[in-house]
Parts: structure tokens; sequence; C-alpha cells
């Protein structure tokens, strides 16, 4: 388990119109910037086994709250978490670093960012390394009526955009409880419940599986959460169709070297036509859960740093 106390200390960065809270480790300047985007509910911390690694390779390991969680800005409008802010954000980053380009690693949500930042600003990003969520075929239906259409209304997803408010006010009222029964692993499986997933974990009082972090390293992220609340790290959600907008009249094809990671017990879909869009794409999968990173920490970091170190062969 990690010693919270061995995590960097943050600065906190103003881009873009906010300030983002951000960690570093290894040489600053170094030919080699690698930023690592979490997801959702998570934080910087999620990336604690994966920092050292990094500069030991030689890496200028960047890792921001991105904005809307912990010590980052939360501005108020639902529109300014989408696809363009959030990716102008880590642009505005790589210049306050004064970097021509990047390696982006994303987990979950931030897999979706980093997907779109490459899209959007493809000469800025050398390679990218997505864990969980794969590229985000845009289809000819909004992503969010297509789920609406196939899953229901109580996805959380949907309900989340649906019915604004209301799963943030459970959040929060549980946030030791949410995030306690969030971060598993080897849960059993089990039959679907009805109501909302994220609604019905918050209320849960009994945990199932094992605890995927230490008590001392779960404190961190419930610390972080009562103190912004859910709202904000939310409000991405309620971008999903604008996104869809956003991302119209892009190439859909990411040309940069990119490595998929899955989970194998994670419940986030795999690409079925991830080749088609990411055609110099490598797949690996692991043995666990959504938290990849966390979950299977050194076997990750060996993944990764494989990876990085064929395609700066190469």
């Amino acid at each position: 388990m990690f010693n919270p106390n061995d995590f960097p200390k943050p600065t906190r960065i103003p881009v873009n119109g906010v300030e983002l809270e951000v960690f570093e480790a290894g040489q600053r300047g170094a030919e080699k910037p690698i930023v690592l985007c979490h997801g959702w509910p998570e934080h910087a911390f999620s990336w604690r086994y994966q920092m050292s690694a990094l500069a030991a390779a030689g890496y200028h390991v960047i890792v921001p709250n991105q904005r809307g969680y912990g010590n980052s800005s939360r501005p108020s409008e639902v529109t300014d978490y989408d696809i363009e802010h959030l990716s102008g954000d880590l642009i505005a980053l790589l210049d306050h670093y004064g970097y021509e380009d990047a390696t982006f690693v994303g987990h979950d949500w931030g897999a979706f960012v980093v997907w779109g930042l490459t899209l959007l600003h493809p000469n800025r990003v050398n390679k990218v390394v997505a864990l969980s969520l794969p590229y985000p075929e845009r289809g000819e239906q909004p992503w969010l009526e297509f789920m609406e259409a196939t899953l229901g209304d109580d996805f959380y997803f949907v309900h989340f955009n649906r019915r604004p408010g209301v799963a943030d006010a459970v959040l929060e009222e549980h946030t030791f409880q949410f995030l306690r029964n969030m971060y598993r692993k080897n849960e059993p499986a089990s039959e679907p419940q009805p109501g909302m997933a994220m609604i019905n974990l918050a209320r849960a009082g009994t945990p199932l599986g094992e605890p995927l972090m230490s008590d001392s390293e779960l404190a961190v992220f419930v610390s972080s959460f009562e103190s912004t609340g859910f709202t904000a790290s939310i409000n991405w959600y309620r971008n999903l169709d604008r996104n869809w907008r956003l991302l119209a009249d892009v190439d859909p094809i990411i040309r940069q070297p990119a490595l998929m990671i899955y989970g194998d017990r994670d419940l986030v879909a795999r690409g079925e036509n991830l080749a088609e869009f990411v055609p110099n794409v490598e797949v690996v999968s692991l043995d666990c859960g959504h938290w990849i990173q966390q979950e299977k920490p050194e076997e990750t970091n060996q993944v990764i740093l494989k990876w990085l170190e064929q395609q700066d062969a190469s």
C-alpha cells in the first residue's frame, strides 16, 4: 500500500481561465513529458503508483487534478466542462511548461478527454495510452440519446443529465460510503438491481468484494470529495451530447501510436471497431476490474514502460 505522505506536493497553475492543482515527478524540462489524466470519481492521487516509475524512466510526469476536482477550479457553468474546455486546459498546461507535445495517458473519463484532445489538437499529442475506456466511436445518434434508448432512464449517464442534482445530493450525503463501496476489487457477480446504480452504491451499507486500497489511501479521495462535492465532476457527464456535436467536424482517425489497456473484469465495453479509428493501436488486457492502474500497479507500469520504450526505439 502507498503512504499518502509520499505523494508529491502540488502547485496551482493558471491555465485557460482556471487554475489546476498539478502534481509532478521527474525532471522539469525533460525531453519526455507525459501527462496523466484521471477519471471519475477520482483524483490525481489515482496515479500514485505510476509517477515514480515513469520519472525513473526519464519522464517529466505531470498529473493535474482536472477542473472540478481537488483544489483545481470548479466553474459554475455546466458547459465549462465540455471537451473543448477540458482539452484546452491540457494544451495550456503544455504551453506553461514550454512543451510542443507530450504523451497523454488517461483512465476512464480521463481517457475520453485524451481521445478528444488528440482529435482536436493532434499536433500536441505524440502518443496515447488509454485505460478502460476505448476510443468513443461517434455514431449517427448523440451518445446520451443512444444510451437512453438502449440502457434506459436509470442508467447513470442518463440519470445525471435528466435529473440534475438528485444523484449529486445522495453522493454528497454518503461520500465515504459511496467511495468505499466504489473502490473494490474481486467483486462477486451479481444481478443488476433496479434503480440508479451510483445511488444504490452510495446507500449500500455493506460493500462487495475486497477493498482496493488502504484506509489512508481512501481517505485522500474521501477528503477531496467532502471538500468539493460531486456536482462539478458530474458536469463532465452533462456535456456528453455537447461533446458529440463539438467533435462532428474533426477527422475521426487517431494516427498517433496508441496503447489500449483493458481490465478483463471491467464492466466498460471494449471497442469493437477500435483499430478502424486507431490504426496504430496495441491492445493489452490485465486480470483486473475497472481501477486498472490502482489494482494492478506493477503490471500497469511494466506494460506502459515497455510500450513506451518500443515506441522510442522505433
